[in-house]
C-alpha cells in the first residue's frame, strides 16, 4: 500500500478503537484526550457541538492592532513589559471565548522599533501550570534571547529579553510562544504578535501608510469555547473555521480611488496555508520575511505558509470594491475531512469615487541583497511521517532524518560566520513550512519531479514552505554562537518530532 494509504487508513483504524492515544515522544504530552474526530466542517468533528460559521459577525471597519508603549523614555532604547495570561475575546456576538493573550489582547500588541536601537522587554508568564517563552521569530536576536524550548520561563515567573537591532534588520517579524509541548496550544489560544522592525531611511513613500494585516484562524464550540486538538489535527496540523485578519472577520477597509496602500501580511495559523489574490486591486510585492526586496515585483496572487509574511504595495486605482479572498491549494491532507480553502474573502476595501491625492512613485530599487557565496558546508534534512499500531494505541510522528526531536540532542553542529547550503527534502505525504532560527537565509532553487526552478526573486527568508516530493536548496550563514532550533512550522508537526537543534560554535 503507498504510504499515504497505509497513513489514512491506520489512522481511520485507530481512531475507531475505543483509545486514540499519539505517543508523543515529548515529555508532558503522552496523556492527550479529546482527540477522536475524523469528520464535519472544515475536516473537524464537531457536529452539533460547532458554532455556526454564520455566527461570527463581519465587515466592522479593521481595527489596527494596538502599539505596545515604549516606556523607556530616551532615544535609542525600546524598553517595555509582556504578560501572557488567560484573558476574555468576544468572537460571536453573544458568548465569551476564553483565550491567551499578551497583555489582554489577541493579536498581542504591534511592536514597533528602529534599526539599531536595543530593546528590553520583560516577559511576565502569567498562564497557570504551564512553561512559556516569547521566541522573537526571524529576528537577529543572540541564542540565549531567543526563546528556545531549552530556556523556560515557568509559570509565575519574569524574565528580561534583551537584545540589539542591527543596521540592515528592517524587517515584518512576529512573536510567539516557544515551549517544549505546548507552542502549538499556547499560539491557537491567541498568543501571537507582530514586530516591525523599520528603517532609518525607509524607500517606501510615507504617503502609502503601513499597515499590519496578522492572519489567524479560529474553532469554536457551541458554546463559545476553544475545542481542543483532535487526532486529525495532530496528523494534518490545526486548521481553523474561521480566518480572522487582526481578531475580526472579513473587516472593511475605506480608501480613496487611486489609493497605494504598503499592507504587512503575517500568516500567524498553526497550519492553514493561503494563497491569496486581490480582486478589484493590483499587488506589488515589495518585500518578504526579511525585510525589503532588491526592487519591487508585480504579482497575480501569493502564497504563505504557516508563519511566512509578505510586505505589498496594492494599488486601488478603481472605484468599487475590492477583496482579498484565498484561492484553493492542496497542500496534502490525511484522512476525510479536507478544509475548503478557496473563496474565503479576509478583507473588503471600498474604494471611493472620489479621487485622493497623487500618490508619488514606489522606487524602482528598494535595497541591495548580496547574494551569499559559495558555501564550504553542505547539509540534506530529509522530512519523512511515521504511523504504527502498538500496544496503547497508535504511535504517529513527523521525522527529519528519521530522527524525532529530543532536547537533549544536538543535530547539527556549525561554525559562526560560514556559508551552508541546506536541502531541504520532503519524501513525506504533505507540505511542510521550513523554519530555521538565528538568521534568514536565500532560497535558491527547488526541484520536484525532476525539474529544477529558480525562484523569481533574491530575498532573506526565515521560513518557506517545501512542497511534498520537493526539494528546496538555500544559502545560509549563522553570525552569532550558541544552539539554535530549524523545524516545520506546522506547530503539531513540531510538537510530534519534526524539529532538531543546531549549535553554532565561535
Amino acid at each position: 500500500m503507498h504510504r499515504r494509504g497505509f497513513l489514512a487508513a491506520g489512522l481511520a483504524a485507530v481512531l475507531s478503537g475505543s483509545r486514540a492515544l499519539a505517543q508523543m515522544k515529548m515529555d508532558g504530552m503522552s496523556d492527550m484526550d479529546s482527540m477522536s474526530g475524523m469528520g464535519g466542517h472544515a475536516g473537524h468533528d464537531m457536529g452539533a457541538m460547532a458554532l455556526d460559521a454564520a455566527a461570527l459577525p463581519e465587515g466592522a471597519a479593521l481595527r489596527e492592532l494596538p502599539t505596545l508603549a515604549n516606556e523607556a523614555g530616551q532615544p535609542g532604547l525600546f524598553k517595555a513589559k509582556l504578560t501572557a495570561a488567560p484573558a476574555t475575546a468576544r468572537f460571536a456576538a453573544d458568548r465569551d471565548t476564553p483565550i491567551l493573550a499578551y497583555n489582554g489582547t489577541s493579536p498581542g500588541p504591534l511592536i514597533e522599533a528602529y534599526e539599531g536601537d536595543r530593546v528590553e522587554i520583560t516577559f511576565a508568564n502569567r498562564i497557570e501550570g504551564e512553561q512559556s517563552t516569547i521566541h522573537w521569530h526571524g529576528m537577529p536576536v543572540p541564542a540565549d534571547q531567543d526563546g528556545n524550548p531549552m530556556d523556560p520561563v515557568a509559570a509565575g515567573a519574569d524574565r528580561v529579553y534583551g537584545f540589539e537591532l542591527p543596521e540592515g534588520s528592517a524587517g515584518s517579524y512576529w512573536y510567539h510562544p516557544h515551549p517544549h509541548g505546548k507552542t502549538a496550544e499556547q499560539v491557537y489560544r491567541g498568543l501571537a504578535g507582530a514586530f516591525v522592525v523599520k528603517a532609518k531611511a525607509d524607500p517606501v513613500p510615507a504617503a502609502y501608510g503601513d499597515t499590519v494585516l496578522m492572519f489567524t484562524d479560529l474553532r469554536l464550540a457551541a458554546d463559545g469555547s476553544m475545542p481542543d486538538n483532535t487526532m486529525n489535527d495532530l496528523m494534518n496540523g490545526r486548521v481553523g473555521d474561521h480566518v480572522l485578519v487582526n481578531g475580526q472577520k472579513n473587516p472593511r477597509l475605506t480608501v480613496a480611488m487611486g489609493a497605494k496602500r504598503r499592507l504587512r501580511l503575517y500568516n500567524a495559523t498553526n497550519a492553514r496555508f493561503l494563497r491569496l489574490a486581490f480582486d478589484g486591486a493590483a499587488m506589488t510585492i515589495i518585500g518578504t520575511d526579511g525585510g525589503l526586496l532588491g526592487k519591487p515585483v508585480a504579482a497575480d496572487e501569493i502564497m504563505l505558509s504557516p508563519a511566512e509574511r509578505v510586505e505589498l504595495v496594492v494599488a486601488f486605482d478603481r472605484a468599487g470594491t475590492a477583496t482579498l479572498a484565498t484561492l484553493d491549494y492542496d497542500r496534502g491532507w490525511m484522512g476525510p475531512g479536507r478544509p475548503a480553502d478557496a473563496g474565503l474573502t479576509l478583507l473588503t476595501v471600498d474604494v471611493s469615487k472620489t479621487p485622493g491625492e497623487a500618490m508619488p512613485p514606489l522606487p524602482e530599487r528598494l535595497r541591495p541583497i548580496a547574494p551569499l557565496g559559495a558555501p564550504a558546508v553542505s547539509r540534506r534534512l530529509v522530512f519523512t511521517e511515521t504511523m504504527a499500531m502498538n500496544a496503547t494505541g497508535m504511535e504517529m510522528g513527523f521525522l527529519i532524518n528519521g530522527k524525532a526531536f529530543d532536547m537533549e540532542r544536538v543535530d547539527i553542529v556549525a561554525r559562526a560566520g560560514e556559508t551552508e547550503l541546506w536541502e531541504i527534502v520532503n519524501q513525506a505525504d504533505m507540505d511542510h513550512p521550513f523554519h530555521l532560527h538565528g538568521t534568514q537565509f536565500q532560497v535558491i532553487e527547488r526541484e520536484r519531479g525532476g525539474k529544477v526552478a529558480k525562484p523569481p526573486y533574491l530575498a532573506w527568508k526565515d521560513t518557506v514552505n517545501v512542497a511534498r516530493g520537493e526539494t528546496v536548496r538555500l544559502l545560509l550563514r549563522q553570525e552569532r554562537p550558541g544552539q539554535r532550533m530549524y523545524h516545520c512550522h506546522i506547530l503539531e508537526h513540531e510538537q510530534l518530532g519534526m524539529m532538531g537543534i543546531l549549535d553554532v560554535e565561535a
